[in-house]
């Protein structure tokens, strides 16, 4: 006879607890009214967990289940008598929204037996021993650690590859289970979080078991060794008591280092952006010593998003969306409007010490061969300043180069024409006709705003778009790691986008199909209106979703806020077809239709982020570097070959000390940790030789 121990927030009789039914001939129930808590002992089946220190903290749970702590150990007290008596072992397990699976002891060990051999075959440099404990169709995907580089190894002989070029130099070791998270298993699939160190830092990863052997494995840099961060119980003491013979205050020692800083002192990186991607990276790049200039066009910093149309709202919800160190608050709304989180930006800017010059824009910069420095020239508010950094950065964000297309007869229309980026909004065109002409999340909006302010819009859809209401997103995409129920799970916003990094790309498709394919079923009504009112709906080229194609083109979807029901309605109208030509008074399209118009937006989109490169640096330059994102999937505005990772996004280039940075807030947090990890590196001598450079097949 084993004996489970089951907590549940229910104050019912648990109905089971593995995949047998408790026998209620040896059943013990006890109420905890007081704190809402229920255990009950129970007979049955499964692998025993002694009860310890271990289990024990399972008891130290988030809000309410917190506070029974003291009396939940006193009852495993109790139990673990009763278990003596009985010479019986406990089994705990835990019931909170869901069976969470803690009775199977039979993974770590195995997990432990296959890290022991890792590492004695990683001692010994025997790169035939690994490649025996990965499968022949493995996945390793590698941030940084060992490779200096962004890059997923797809099967045995890829890993040999790269263990040839990199095991002498990187020393990996050491790896071992992660103390403080737990090992699961779920449909033959073992997942263990790992730590281990190399030579020069300590890393983390991911580790997937099939049939003994690895499946995948992430393993991602956390610290350089002797350059870690002033976090937690190492941070900055503030106060400065006696005399150091400087006798600045803080404010002063502020205003000096912006007074030197691009003048008599040069930054070692220079980043051009104050998007959220050039101030995520830039307060990684403060934390680690390293001086940069974070250089924005804007009058200040969240402009861009101030800038848009003024019924912009963020797409993703806020859990998904914090800065680095500084998250958002508790009471920060699920959706942010556009010109809050441009004051959080320009509020994290100041917070986090940030060198962002504003009213600033970069005009010229080449690469000195000889100096193997940037010389980079600034129009800083009239003012013209060089700058020669080590390394520059573009931070120029996807929708940061407008794609405006080119139809015959622009120049005759009468009414007014914007790029999405430079759209308003609906003041000064209510009654009057405004023709969007694109389907994707920007013309959703800004249809949305017109219809809502009474003017005349009409959406011209030229190709398919993929479309997924916001809560189901949410609901089946996200919440698992990225909501409120995550957060009480103990999935922080870090081991969130570690889990996310985890799914190397190549199968990806196979984790997101599942979730799109059930949100589908579910909203079939909400599909089969948008079709009956014309929508031409896809669901992505292998019926993967958004975030595929997010990945592969960064176009090609909308996640619905609202602006669908308006489009079943009828309230936004809809056009199919491409545009032959803009006339005087509106556009015409390929099948003969005219549609009037006193304003034309073209919500087209943007392109790849290496023509800023062609603008600032050269064509050669950004020709030499290639296409900025998509993942060569071959499916459309992503040709192949396949790449297995972002194309060029914070990884080495093919041009020396030139980097891409961007990417939604979620990339933006997770990926500056790892491009300022590499920085850091080259900073400060650290040897980065970098594995799998990315070949150049298109430039853009």
């Amino acid at each position: 006879m084993r004996v489970i121990i089951s907590v549940t927030a229910a104050t019912n009789y648990p109905k089971k607890v593995l995949s047998g039914d408790i026998n209620p001939d040896f059943s013990l129930w006890l109420g905890l009214k007081d704190i809402g808590l229920g255990l009950a002992l129970a007979q049955s089946a499964g692998a025993p967990i002694p009860l310890g220190a271990a289990s024990q903290k399972m008891f130290a749970l988030p809000g309410p289940w917190g506070r029974a702590h003291q009396d939940c150990t006193a009852m495993l007290h109790l139990f673990s008598d009763l278990s003596r008596r009985t010479s019986q072992k406990m089994i705990l397990t835990r019931h909170f929204r869901g069976v969470y699976d803690m009775l199977d002891t039979t993974k770590e060990p195995k997990v432990n037996a296959l890290l022991a051999k890792l590492n004695q075959a990683l001692a010994d440099q025997r790169i035939d021993q690994i490649l025996t404990l990965f499968l022949k169709d493995c996945y390793w995907r590698d941030l940084v650690a060992l490779t200096w580089n962004i890059k997923t190894m797809e099967g045995n002989a890829a890993v040999g590859e790269m263990l040839s070029a990199q095991l002498a130099n990187a020393k990996p070791g050491n790896f071992m289970l992660h103390a403080d998270r737990d090992v699961s298993d779920e449909d033959g699939v073992i997942t263990a979080w790992i730590t281990f160190e190399t030579s020069v830092a300590r890393c983390e990863g991911q580790m997937r078991m099939k049939d003994g052997k690895i499946w995948t494995l992430l393993t991602s840099i956390v610290e350089l060794k002797g350059h870690e961060e002033p976090l937690g119980i190492n941070r900055p003491s503030g106060a400065k008591h006696g005399s150091d013979g400087n006798g600045l205050t803080w404010k002063e020692q502020q205003k000096k280092e912006r007074a030197e800083q691009g003048y008599t002192e040069q930054p070692y990186v220079v980043i051009i952006g104050g998007g959220q991607g050039g101030i995520a990276l830039g307060a990684r790049l403060r934390q680690l010593g390293v001086p940069a200039i974070i250089v924005e066009r804007n009058e200040r910093a969240g402009d861009s998003w101030r800038k848009r149309y003024k019924s912009l709202c963020l797409h993703d919800p806020v859990w998904y969306d914090h800065l680095p160190y500084l998250p958002f608050p508790s009471n920060w709304p699920v959706f942010t409007p556009k010109d809050k989180i441009g004051d959080w930006l320009e509020m994290y800017t100041k917070v986090m010490e940030l060198n962002y010059w504003t009213r600033s824009s970069v005009t010229k910069a080449y690469f000195d061969e000889a100096t193997q420095e940037w010389v980079v020239d600034v129009d800083r508010d009239g003012e013209k300043v060089s700058l020669r950094p080590k390394q520059l950065v573009f931070a120029t964000g996807m929708s940061g180069k407008a794609n405006v297309p080119n139809f015959p007869g622009q120049d005759v229309f009468t009414g007014d024409q914007q790029h999405s980026s430079a759209h308003p909004g609906p003041d000064g065109y209510e009654g009057k006709k405004v023709v969007v002409i694109g389907s994707n999340n920007s013309a959703h909006d800004i249809c949305a705003a017109l219809c809502e302010n009474n003017v005349d819009v009409t959406m011209v859809q030229r190709s398919s778009t993929h479309i997924v209401r916001s809560e189901s997103l949410i609901e089946h995409g996200l919440k698992p790691l990225y909501s409120e129920e995550a957060l009480a799970n103990g999935i922080t916003t870090e081991l969130a986008d570690l889990t996310f990094a985890s799914v190397p790309y190549a199968i990806l498709p196979d984790f997101q199909k599942p979730v799109y394919d059930t949100i589908r079923a579910q909203d079939a009504d909400f599909y089969s209106d948008l079709a009956t009112a014309g929508f031409e709906l896809d669901y992505g080229t292998d019926e993967t979703g958004l975030f595929m194609k997010y990945l592969r083109r960064g176009s090609g979807y909308y996640i619905d806020i609202g602006a669908s029901q308006l489009v079943i309605d009828g309230k936004i109208k809809l056009s199919n077809g491409r545009v032959s030509a803009i006339t005087e008074d509106g556009i015409q399209l390929d099948d003969g239709t005219n549609l009037e118009a006193d304003l034309i937006v073209y919500a087209t989109g943007y392109g790849s982020m290496n023509g800023w490169v062609a603008d600032i640096v050269d064509k050669k330059t950004a020709d030499k570097v290639g296409k900025v994102w998509g993942l060569g999937s071959d499916t459309p505005k992503d040709p192949g070959p396949w790449e297995g990772e972002l194309r060029n996004m914070w990884k080495p280039t093919q041009q020396e000390a030139l980097w891409f940075h961007g990417g939604n807030l979620h990339q933006s947090r997770h990926y500056s940790h790892h491009l300022a990890m590499q920085l850091k590196a080259r900073m400060e001598g650290i040897p980065t030789p970098v594995f799998g450079l990315q070949d150049v097949h298109h430039t853009g």
